[in-house]
């Protein structure tokens, strides 16, 4: 195995180096909860109408974020939506 003899100045260049790649990787592999919607993308996930969202929202069944006429939603708040519609699936026992 070979050595290879970095000064203090080129070790420290290097672990800069790295430090910024892992936090390039960390912000490109963000959780998806963590991510933004906007309305058109919501429209197309959950397969409804604009008229639809509008209500879910008037409504407050789903939690959202206006910046001027634009509307985003929080995948989490998508997520924790489904889940408390969730239904179990039950035995049907007819035969």
């Amino acid at each position: 195995m070979e050595a290879v003899i970095l000064s203090t100045q080129q070790y420290n260049d290097l672990v800069s180096r790295l430090d910024d790649l892992n936090r390039q990787l960390e912000e490109k592999q963000k959780k998806p909860q963590d991510t933004f919607l906007d309305n058109q993308e919501f429209l197309l996930l959950m397969n409804i109408s604009k008229r639809t969202a509008q209500t879910w929202r008037d409504e407050g069944v789903i939690s959202f974020s206006q910046i001027g006429s634009k509307i985003y939603y929080r995948m989490s708040d998508v997520q924790k939506l489904l889940d408390n519609n969730y239904r179990k699936a039950f035995k049907n026992n007819r035969r």
